[in-house]
């Protein structure tokens, strides 16, 4: 990979943070299997949400072995595609690969190891994305400041999920379980694929978070910058359990317009 522009909005104690790339350029994307995967993040928002050009989806999940998601984490993601997409194929792959070996990861790293590993590209109906579990944490994340990245996505079809981080977190909660942490941070992170809020995609009113750019200024979204909380994402969603409300959050009305401009749910 020649050139990633990177944002990285991470947050004080432990919680979900995204990163998105407005430029990715690299030899292979000039090739025609891989070209459609090569894009910036948010550039196949109608892809993933109409059938217009393709009507299956086709999600293949790379992962440490010892890292894997969890089976409710991933029927979670399923059914939030099913809800906000026309998408009536939805499959997914399993793949365990070695460890790269590394106590952290740099996006740089990420992409290298996407191309190592990843098998599926776009093919005639079918899009594809790439999802790689990691072992190692984010090479930005600063402990110390409790500044922490969960996942990433980097160009329209690819994401990151920083398992070992989640771990951590969930394991430092008794009211949120590793699932929950997963299925947020994989959520939030598909938001932006879908080109929530402004990413190469332009919304049906004006909800963009004025201080933190790609994210919603409604509160309670599941596209809020995570600082806008007031208090990391873990806290909420403890808060929202203990109140006896849905842990995780959702999309708000905005958004959910959004969605529907470029042929979604």
């Amino acid at each position: 990979m020649k050139k990633i522009v990177l944002f990285a909005l991470c947050s004080f104690g432990l919680l979900i943070s995204c990163s998105k790339d407005a430029d990715v350029s690299s030899p292979e994307s000039n090739t025609n299997l891989m070209a459609g995967n090569r894009l910036t993040t948010g550039a196949s928002a109608r892809d993933f949400l109409s059938n217009d050009t393709f009507d299956r989806l086709l999600i293949e999940i790379d992962y440490v072995t010892g890292f894997a998601p969890t089976a409710g984490a991933i029927a979670n993601f399923e059914e939030f595609l099913r809800a906000r997409t026309h998408k009536e194929i939805i499959e997914f792959t399993y793949s365990a690969v070695s460890s790269p070996n590394e106590d952290s990861l740099s996006l740089d790293e990420v992409v290298e190891l996407e191309k190592e590993n990843r098998d599926e590209y776009n093919n005639g109906s079918t899009l594809a994305i790439h999802i790689y579990f990691a072992d190692a944490p984010a090479e930005s994340d600063d402990e110390s400041e409790g500044l922490v990245t969960l996942g990433a996505v980097y160009r329209n079809t690819s994401m990151v999920i920083y398992e070992s981080t989640i771990k951590d977190m969930a394991g430092s909660s008794t009211a949120v379980s590793t699932e929950e942490v997963e299925t947020a941070t994989i959520l939030h992170e598909f938001g932006h694929l879908f080109g929530l809020v402004n990413l190469s995609t332009e919304s049906v009113n004006d909800h963009e978070d004025t201080e933190t750019e790609n994210h919603c200024n409604v509160d309670g979204c599941l596209m809020r910058a995570e600082l806008q909380f007031g208090a990391s994402l873990l806290k909420q969603m403890e808060k929202n359990t203990s109140k006896g409300l849905a842990s995780i959050p959702d999309l708000d009305a905005e958004c959910l317009l959004d969605l529907q401009k470029y042929g979604g749910r």
